[in-house]
């Protein structure tokens, strides 16, 4: 997919990885929805994308991803602004044990409702023009860490999710590509020694562990890496992208 003039609404993307997702996004040709819980974050960026590429390029709309009224008119106004959609970028998230029925309805509702109104948007047996849904899943997707249960489950839900509605006979039906990006630790996410986010605070031994070996990558390198996803993945690709390497495709066994 060449990127030049497509359509994009990203969610999380007022800061951290969605920032730099929908930064390097405009950069590439882009228009973006920059789509977020936080006004205040958006609307900086917006204004900041405005002043180096111009009005017409970028948008913002608040966003919560739980509530999917206001998820389905962030896709309306994407449409009434810029015509269309081309790309959807499901990245966000939040990454919370103690808060774990919230982080569930963001992490896996929150892809399901952005996955499922991009079908409806997009789809082209319904008279859309297609396009392509990105995922965004962790390095826990496929590698869990025991002091993150929860978080873990949400991510590796993304997965089965993603080679599930990104099968041939989905694409076939509906003209709508799916796909997941799945980034190991970033400069965006906090590694420092916080228990808040963990279930019990028994667990910190555990989150030790996890991070031991953990080598933060630049939130740039992972936009990066979502353009690479969106110009040659295929649609059911899982890919992961970590410590600053490029990314790479992560293989299944078929039963």
């Amino acid at each position: 997919m060449d990127l030049k003039r497509k359509v994009a609404l990203v969610t999380g993307a007022a800061t951290g990885i969605g920032k730099a997702f929908a930064t390097e996004l405009v950069y590439q040709g882009a228009q973006v929805a920059v789509c977020d819980i936080d006004v205040n974050e958006g609307e900086k960026l917006v204004e900041m994308l405005t002043s180096d590429y111009g009005k017409d390029r970028v948008i913002f709309c608040q966003c919560d991803v739980t509530d999917y009224s206001q998820f389905e008119d962030v896709f309306q106004k994407t449409i009434a602004t810029f015509g269309h959609i081309d790309i959807v970028v499901n990245n966000a998230e939040m990454m919370n044990d103690r808060l774990w029925e919230l982080q569930v309805d963001i992490n896996i509702y929150g892809v399901i409702r952005g996955t499922l109104l991009a079908q409806q948007f997009m789809r082209t047996d319904m008279g859309g023009h297609g396009g392509i849904v990105v995922n965004i899943g962790s390095n826990v997707s496929v590698n869990p860490y025991p002091s993150l249960p929860i978080y873990s489950a949400t991510k590796a839900a993304i997965v089965n999710f993603t080679r599930a509605f990104g099968h041939q006979y989905h694409v076939d039906l509906t003209g709508v590509k799916v796909m997941a990006l799945c980034p190991g630790a970033t400069d965006s996410k906090s590694l420092k020694d916080d228990s808040k986010h963990l279930l019990w605070r028994r667990y910190e031994d555990a989150w030790h562990c996890d991070i031991a070996n953990s080598v933060p990558q630049r939130a740039e390198h992972v936009a990066k890496a979502l353009v690479h996803v969106l110009t040659t993945g295929k649609s059911g690709s899982i890919w992961l992208v970590e410590k600053d390497q490029p990314p790479h495709e992560i293989t299944f066994s078929k039963i």
